[in-house]
């Protein structure tokens, strides 16, 4: 396990292992950026034409590695690109860059920009973030990982920063849990099994606020008149399961709610889907995943709100019971849906949990789901899309900026209300065959069972799995995009009035 410390010292004098230090583009040639002046003045003069003879321009993304050969305490200087004009965010790329670039080494001084709280927590979370790794299923077994690694600022003893870093780990632990769920193979994470898991964090938490749990088996969800969860979880042998978990601070003055789609595989059931892409429907079920490790880092943090959290739990699969195009189910409250995709299953999973959610009459609601392939064509793999009323979706963006996570506002146009209500023996269609603006009407389908509470859908397909390879804080596999939105959300929630 690798400890983070905060202090105030001199990367000069570090004995660390390896130093990172950032460097900013300008018009006079690349600059050692703030945090790091000490090893520029330790070089002095050579440092200009040391950085030319190695190519360094301090572009984003860019990281070099020099041996310091004395000039410096530590033996090995990493320069890390920040851009031209660095903030908090590219601060927390770097710092996952850096991340990366270091190997074998036993310890690590972080002295990017960390003069605020805001660089503070940025660099602390950037650097944990990037040294993700999932090694579970390898032989060789964990990745080697400093033993310490220690972010430098010049105020590291106030209060305010001090409480920054800690919540930089804090959010920085609820991704990594997320990335972790994400990347599990499908045969070890089955509903009953995830819901498992998550009663074991429950059970091992040791900070902050009290988080309870339920999880409802399929006879409970039957008695219930889950028709989504139900319909979508029947040809599998694993049963569905719906999990709760409710964080209710003393004093709180509004409530939350958040649901997720937790498919935990899609096959896309008899609307079978291609094989070239179903390897990695293990991550239908990030959305659920997401919402419960938000829930805990915002119990974590202490935050002056109540939260309901929803996780639907099922997996699509094939086989004599599974469910058929033409079929009509109940959703929970009473609302018939007729079937005419199985592949489009993680929305009628949503609406069980979210009349439920409902129920409890929160101040509002949002939902997370890796729900539509349309949204990917929309807004590509690295930004997510959000629906809804508009005064909660202009608090999500409010909250992804924060967060440094890319939304993109979508609309909900009324011809999408239209299409729902195209059935003729049901009360909604759940799909149609329209090839335009698939993820508009997914989003139209969920707000009929949000009983016209404030409410935002995160679509979340694109960017919850890099199938590529890890750029600045983001890993290769599952990324726990939207945690840190949530979170963040949250707490400007807690803080209306």
């Amino acid at each position: 396990m690798t400890s983070y410390s905060l202090r105030n010292a001199s990367p000069a004098k570090s004995r660390a292992d390896a130093v990172v230090v950032g460097v900013v583009t300008g018009p006079s040639g690349p600059t050692v950026a703030p945090g790091g002046q000490d090893v520029a003045k330790a070089y002095g003069r050579k440092l200009a034409p040391l950085l030319s003879a190695l190519g360094v321009t301090g572009k984003a993304g860019e990281t070099v590695k020099v041996p310091t050969s004395g000039t410096i305490s530590s033996p090995m200087l990493v320069l890390v690109g920040l851009g031209s004009d660095p903030d908090h965010l590219a601060v927390r790329r770097a710092a996952g860059n850096a991340a990366r670039s270091v190997t074998n080494a036993a310890s690590v001084a972080v002295a990017l920009p960390a003069d605020t709280p805001e660089l503070v927590r940025a660099a602390a979370e950037g650097y944990a973030l990037g040294a993700y790794s999932f090694t579970t299923y390898k032989a060789s077994g964990p990745s080697k990982s400093p033993g310490e690694v220690v972010v430098l600022s010049p105020v590291a003893r106030k209060k305010d920063a001090i409480a920054a870093f800690e919540e930089g780990q804090v959010i920085a632990g609820a991704v990594a849990r997320t990335r972790d769920l994400v990347n599990t193979p499908p045969n070890d994470l089955r509903p009953p099994s995830f819901a498992d898991t998550i009663a074991d964090i429950v059970k091992e938490r040791g900070r902050g606020g009290k988080v309870t749990i339920q999880v409802l088996d399929e006879t409970q969800l039957a008695e219930l008149g889950c028709g989504g969860l139900l319909g979508v979880g029947s040809a599998s042998d694993a049963p569905p399961r719906l999990v709760t978990l409710t964080y209710t601070p003393k004093g709180a003055k509004r409530h939350l709610a958040l649901v997720g789609k937790g498919i935990t595989f899609d096959s896309g059931g008899l609307s079978i889907k291609p094989a070239a892409s179903m390897h990695e429907m293990k991550s239908d079920m990030a959305g659920a995943a997401a919402v419960l490790n938000a829930t805990f880092a915002i119990a974590d943090l202490g935050l002056p709100l109540q939260v309901t959290t929803y996780a639907a739990l099922a997996e699509n699969m094939l086989g004599g019971s599974a469910m058929r195009p033409g079929d009509v189910i109940t959703i929970h409250g009473g609302t018939t849906v007729e079937v005419l995709n199985t592949d489009a299953e993680g929305r009628l999973v949503l609406a069980d949990a979210l009349v439920l959610a409902t129920e409890q009459k929160p101040d509002a609601i949002l939902d997370v789901a890796t729900l539509t392939g349309a949204m990917v064509v929309a807004l590509g793999d690295k930004v997510s899309g959000v629906m809804g009323g508009d005064d909660v979706v202009a608090d999500v963006l409010s909250a992804a900026r924060t967060a440094g996570e890319d939304f993109w506002p979508m609309p909900i146009p009324e011809q999408m209300s239209e299409r729902i209500h195209t059935t003729k023996i049901a009360d909604l269609s759940q799909h149609d065959w329209i090839r335009w603006g698939g993820g508009l009407f997914a989003a139209a389908f969920l707000r009929e069972f949000t009983a016209g509470l404030p409410w935002a859908h995160l679509d979340i397909a694109g960017p919850s799995f890099n199938s590529g390879g890890p750029a600045g804080h983001v890993s290769s596999g599952g990324t726990g995009v939207a945690v840190s939105t949530l979170v963040e959300f949250a707490r400007a929630f807690a803080e209306e009035k």
